[in-house]
């Protein structure tokens, strides 16, 4: 059984760590250090319940229902699109980007993004729900066992995400520095989109 969970951690892990929109968030919100507990409970708690929908047998009704995804593919571009150009935005004035400046985000705003950037995605329910669904099943009697493990490398990914950043504060006390991180978040979020779309 041990062996079941690594591998459902290491699965879940290279299919986490790439660089999305739902990773920039939580990076960009461990650098300022805004609510950043609440943003890695709302993402690994996301990824456990999609994990645990996957393995009880959601991953076959997404397949089986195309419109789904459809839709959420044309909301989540545009949402991604809207993000893109904020981040764009914030990179023109880089003056305004000082956490200091303009004062915290408010944790409704922040969550509701973090949200959204989960479950707008549709990429989030053929990775967690489908495909780590369909592999949990792979390894059955043990496939809760397999989602054990998927659901402790989201945890262990959000959380180093998310406080290890603070150790980028000293970079990002240069608006130049959050300058170029906006523009690196206005590039993903924009080919994102169009990916989703094309």
């Amino acid at each position: 059984m041990p062996a079941i969970a690594l591998t459902g951690f290491l699965t879940a892990l290279g299919l986490i760590v790439a660089i999305g929109a739902q990773n920039a968030f939580v990076l960009r919100q461990g650098i300022r250090g805004e609510h950043v507990l609440p943003v890695v409970a709302v993402c690994a708690a996301a990824d456990a319940l999609l994990i645990a929908a996957g393995i009880a047998g959601l991953g076959a009704l997404v397949t089986n229902h195309p419109v789904v995804l459809t839709v959420t593919k044309y909301a989540g571009a545009a949402f991604l699109l809207a993000l893109a150009v904020g981040a764009a935005l914030r990179a023109r004035r880089p003056e305004r980007l000082d956490p200091a400046a303009d004062g915290p985000a408010a944790l409704g705003a922040v969550l509701t993004t973090c949200l959204a950037l989960t479950f707008l995605n549709p990429h989030v329910y053929l990775d967690t729900v489908v495909l780590l669904g369909s592999l949990a099943h792979q390894h059955d009697p043990g496939a809760w066992v397999f989602g054990a493990g998927a659901v402790l490398a989201s945890i262990t990914w959000f959380t180093a995400l998310g406080f290890g950043a603070a150790r980028l504060r000293p970079v990002f006390a240069r608006p130049r520095a959050w300058q170029v991180l906006d523009i690196v978040i206005a590039v993903v979020m924009a080919t994102l989109a169009v990916t989703l779309l094309v």
